[in-house]
């Protein structure tokens, strides 16, 4: 651990010259490339001259103790040397985790899809509850947030939504919210008070550079059309509306929300690209069944992975038992305690395949 910790740390000090270099300062792809990679060894290069310094202290403390001294300072190097080695085993634990192997995608901006699934109209009304819920915790965050593409339903629900964020780390916070988000309570539309259970789906996808997705003309059919409201009634008489079709994966997306048709064009490209770059995702993952995270789930969209019980004010996630009795807050965007466990969780079962049984 030690060694790589030192290769890293001299890595993180070269790009610090590098990014002085006035041929790297007139280059803005190096020097966004070298910035970048010094942000990311960041953390792990105050640990390790964090953990130098404690290593140095504990030592000093330890040959204290082999002197001739008095009983006083005897007590108080005792004291020291205990709470050295405490904080070492700590930063040992910390140093462990920061060289865990990272997603490349995990500092990426993402596009999430969230629909209406079972439980018709209700189902609908609970997929708009969790878009707001995603805005306010984008909004927490200091990220931002885009409507690509949106169906309404009769009540005001969505049908289906699409929508972008854009901010540092977004999709290493919110890779874990794929699945079947499943709603308990009492719809608007019910008359006799019963509660009932509706789920709405949610697939987050990392966005996709034009670079890692390559998608020729001839791969897609382009087809435009009135967008349409709430019931299906049209907005407007110009068809900005855009429905894009890659033949090879057959994958369909439409884009309706933009000002113009180009606008829409643009949206449905970025859409399509990370369609199709989770579907390669999909299918590695498939090729390498017995890596896939067993603790917090395979990400997959019929996966059942929280509940939202509004007569108990509970939220339960059901990949790591976790329960939490403030469903308000949680609707409200504060989601930092469930995403902060399922990445503990996630965490603790690498260090598990990282270290030898």
């Amino acid at each position: 651990m030690l060694d790589r910790l030192k290769v890293l740390a001299e890595r993180y000090e070269k790009l610090g010259e590098l990014l002085s270099d006035p041929d790297v300062v007139s280059d803005p792809a190096r020097l966004r490339s070298y910035a970048k990679e010094q942000a990311e060894l960041e953390d792990i290069y105050q640990a390790y001259r964090e953990y130098r310094t404690v290593v140095t202290q504990l030592e000093d403390a330890k040959a204290l103790l082999e002197d001739k001294i008095d009983d006083e300072l005897r007590e108080m190097a005792k004291a020291e040397v205990a709470e050295l080695t405490d904080k070492k085993e700590k930063l040992e634990e910390r140093i462990r985790v920061l060289l865990l192997p990272k997603d490349p995608n995990d500092g990426k901006n993402v596009i999430m899809e969230i629909r209406g699934a079972a439980g018709g109209e209700e189902a609908n009304l609970f997929a708009a509850d969790l878009y707001r819920m995603y805005v306010r915790y984008a909004e927490r965050q200091g990220w931002r947030t885009e409507v690509l593409d949106s169906h309404v339903s009769d009540l005001g629900g969505y049908k289906e939504i699409v929508f972008r964020i854009i901010g540092p780390d977004v999709y290493r916070k919110l890779k874990y919210e794929s699945g079947a988000h499943r709603v308990q309570r009492v719809p608007v539309t019910e008359s006799g008070g019963r509660i009932h259970t509706s789920t709405s789906t949610v697939l987050v996808m990392p966005e996709a550079e034009e670079v890692e997705v390559e998608i020729l003309d001839k791969d897609i059919r382009v087809d435009t059309f009135c967008a349409s409201g709430p019931g299906g009634q049209s907005v407007n008489t110009t068809k900005s509306a855009v429905r894009i079709t890659h033949i090879p994966t057959g994958i369909v997306v439409t884009c309706q929300d933009g000002k113009s048709q180009n606008d829409n064009k643009a949206k449905a490209m970025q859409v399509l690209r990370a369609r199709i770059l989770e579907k390669k995702r999909r299918e590695e993952e498939e090729r390498l069944a017995g890596e896939r995270r067993e603790k917090i789930g395979t990400g997959d969209r019929s996966e059942r992975i929280r509940t939202y019980n509004f007569p108990q004010s509970r939220v339960t996630d059901h990949r790591i038992g976790l329960t939490l009795h403030r469903l308000d807050a949680v609707l409200a965007g504060e989601i930092d305690e469930i995403i902060n466990a399922l990445i503990l969780a996630e965490q603790t079962e690498m260090l598990k395949k990282e270290t030898p049984a």
